[in-house]
Parts: structure tokens; C-alpha cells; sequence
């Protein structure tokens, strides 16, 4: 689906910059400002600052007048308001809507694909879906009538005696929930796969060891008795890496040239 981030009438340069970091770390792009304090916010110092290498998404973001202006091409609304109103759209969690959302869509498209198969017209053009979720400003929030256009007013879960959240951080649950009902993206692992030395490998370094002890006195070749094989034993469990036999062999080589210099 089609996603945009609405901004309406944005007071402060900073949150406009933090808005496009929240949307790229989640793989959006679609940013749109109704009336926004400055004229020239997306290219202000703060909010450059602020995005924090996220310019893309600011080259792409549009300003608009209206509200109507910012709604081309998106069919759900999604307002983002704290405060339940008596009148309007019902309010949920961003997670409990989204799930209903995506499943009433993919509804949708099955039906879609059935009629096709079945050279059944669809009643009316299927336009593309799009969502929209709505941000008002810093200081009042969401207008009532903007509210009320909209399907659903999302309320993020927060502690009861303190539900004050920064915009650019209500922006970035909202785009982080919304990806993940999308499927979210894979962790991404912080080192590659990790190889493990091979047999040949450990025999090596375990009797380049034995040479080590040996030379400093610490294992006896007339009575080894089963040091050798115990530390073989606690090398395997270790599942050294190609890596580490480097670095135990240099210590047993070090090991080696001290005892030697001491003869």
C-alpha cells in the first residue's frame, strides 16, 4: 500500500527533520507539509540536522496549502490524536488497526483476483490503495474537522500519568508499526557468519601447544598424563575460529621464544 506522512501546519524546523530520519529508518518516503510555519523548512539548518542524513526524503517532500492537497492518491486516514473525541472516528492502537487494515485489504484483493479469473467486472475502477497518517501540529495538535475526515484515530499505548510525546517520536512508533504489520525488515546480523577452524587446524595449534609447555616447563613428556587431550576437549567446545588458532599459536610461540631466552 501507498504510504504518506501528513505534517499539518508544523511549528518547529527540527521535527520536520526528525519526521524524514523516523520515515527512511523505516523504508518510507512520502512526505507531505500543509501549511507549515516556514515557507523554506525543508531546507532550514535544523532541519537538516535533524534529519540526519535522510535528505532524500526531504528533496521529495512537497508543501502544501490544504489538507485537501495532501490527500491526492491515498483512500485511509489515519489521524494521530491522544485525546479521544465524542465525536468522529473510533479510536485504537496503531497495532490493533493495522492488522484489521491489511487484512480487509488483502480481503479485498482476493475478491478482486476472483472476479478477474471469473471475467467478472468489477463494480467500478479499483483505484490503488493508499494510507495516510496524520500528524498536527506541536502545540494543539489535530483540528477537529481534520479529525474527523478520517477513518480511524490511531492513539499510541502510553503511560497514564504522562502520554506527552515529541512529534518526530510519535512519528517514528507510527512508521515503526506500520512496518512491521508490512513484514518488516530482517535483522541485520552485526558480524558475518561465523567459520569455525577445522580439525586440522586445532591438531596443528594443540601441538604447537605441547612444544609451548613443554619449553616452560609446565607439561612433563615423561608423565603428560592427559593434559593434552583435556585441552583438546576445551578447544572443541570453544569452536575456535580460523582466527583465533592465529592468536593461541602466537602465544605459543611467544611462549616458546621467552623460554628459549632464558636458557
Amino acid at each position: 500500500m501507498r504510504t504518506r506522512f501528513i505534517l499539518i501546519q508544523t511549528s518547529h524546523a527540527g521535527n520536520v527533520g526528525a519526521a524524514a530520519r523516523a520515515m527512511k529508518t523505516m523504508g518510507f518516503d512520502d512526505l507531505v507539509l500543509v501549511a507549515p510555519r516556514w515557507s523554506n523548512v525543508l531546507r532550514r539548518e535544523e532541519t537538516i540536522q535533524r534529519a540526519s542524513g535522510a535528505l532524500d526524503v526531504l528533496e521529495n517532500a512537497r508543501i502544501v496549502a490544504t489538507l485537501d492537497e495532501a490527500l491526492d492518491g491515498v483512500s485511509h486516514l489515519c489521524a494521530t490524536a491522544m485525546t479521544p473525541r465524542d465525536f468522529g472516528p473510533p479510536t485504537a492502537s496503531p497495532r490493533a488497526h493495522f492488522e484489521m487494515l491489511l487484512k480487509r485489504e488483502h480481503s479485498a484483493m482476493s475478491r478482486q483476483a476472483l472476479e478477474v479469473e471469473n471475467a467478472v467486472k468489477p463494480d467500478g475502477a479499483a483505484a490503488e490503495s493508499g494510507v495516510a497518517f496524520l500528524f498536527g501540529s506541536e502545540r494543539f495538535g489535530m483540528a477537529n474537522e481534520d479529525v474527523y475526515r478520517c477513518h480511524v484515530a490511531l492513539s499510541i499505548p502510553t503511560n497514564p500519568g504522562f502520554g506527552s510525546l515529541n512529534l518526530g517520536a510519535a512519528i517514528q512508533v507510527i512508521a515503526y508499526e506500520w512496518r512491521q504489520a508490512l513484514g518488516g525488515f530482517a535483522v541485520q546480523e552485526a558480524t558475518p557468519a561465523r567459520v569455525q577452524a577445522d580439525a586440522a587446524q586445532v591438531a596443528g595449534m594443540l601441538a604447537h601447544w605441547e612444544q609451548a609447555l613443554t619449553g616452560i616447563g609446565f607439561l612433563d613428556p615423561a608423565a603428560p598424563k592427559k593434559l593434552m587431550p583435556r585441552l583438546n576437549q576445551l578447544f572443541n567446545r570453544a569452536q575456535l575460529s580460523p582466527e583465533e588458532i592465529h592468536i593461541l599459536r602466537g602465544v605459543a610461540k611467544a611462549m616458546l621464544e621467552t623460554a628459549q631466552a632464558k636458557r
